[in-house]
């Protein structure tokens, strides 16, 4: 029998802390029980203590930079940040990308930047262009690129581009949200502006919406 397919997703970080006491009632002159009630029984405990072990488990890691990175993701991908940045009508898939970036960590440079907010705002063409932002990638060594077939290497924050027509540039790009990995494959799910969306499957993406499309993917150190 297959196990469940393995989730991996925007993980919500949340410590909370339950803190369980005992109240102590004290009757005031006197600590026997009332007349005719018998005292209550002192329980004792028969459980086999349970060992300790040797060791624990390692926690794991958690890349914090990503859990930023998505949470602004999955906060603006419907609601667009024009408090701080600008807004490519009709072609704001790129713009959306990068400021995923800026919130992951990443600082602006000569090549790769924008500024303003709103309808009124500048920006270098990697900020807004896909073919432009894949060229910037691979020249910069920002990101590693992967095919399709290197499914297996994608994570969680990592870019994805496609092209639609198969000319060789790049005609979308987004955010990976979700990954799921099970005995049949690789499953990836993106954000993005433009065709805005939390969770698209890539697979849908290069079947339905575009037929005949190829997903390319950016992997982020």
């Amino acid at each position: 029998m297959l196990s469940r397919p393995t989730r991996i997703g925007l993980v919500a970080l949340a410590v909370g802390g339950v803190i369980a006491g005992a109240a102590a009632l004290t009757s005031v002159g006197n600590d026997a029980p009332p007349a005719g009630r018998a005292a209550a029984p002192t329980p004792t405990d028969t459980a086999t203590p349970r060992a300790t072990p040797d060791a624990t488990a390692a926690p794991v890691a958690v890349d914090l930079a990503v859990q930023k990175q998505l949470a602004y993701v999955l906060a603006h991908w419907k609601s667009y940040n024009v408090a701080e940045y600008g807004v490519v009508t009709h072609n704001d898939c790129v713009n959306f990308t990068n400021q995923s970036l800026i919130a992951r960590g990443w600082k602006m440079d000569a090549e790769w930047r924008t500024k303003g907010t709103g309808a009124s705002f500048s920006y270098s063409k990697p900020w807004v262009s896909s073919t432009s932002l894949m060229r910037y990638l691979g020249d910069s060594g920002r990101a590693t690129a992967l095919t399709d077939a290197q499914r297996d290497q994608v994570k969680l924050g990592d870019v994805v581009q496609f092209d639609w027509d198969k000319s060789g540039d790049r005609d979308h790009t987004g955010i990976v949200t979700r990954i799921d990995k099970t005995a049949a494959g690789v499953q990836i799910y993106y954000a993005g502006h433009t065709d805005d969306t939390d969770y698209l499957s890539v697979d849908y993406a290069i079947t339905t919406k575009h037929p005949g499309g190829r997903a390319y993917y950016w992997s982020i150190p």
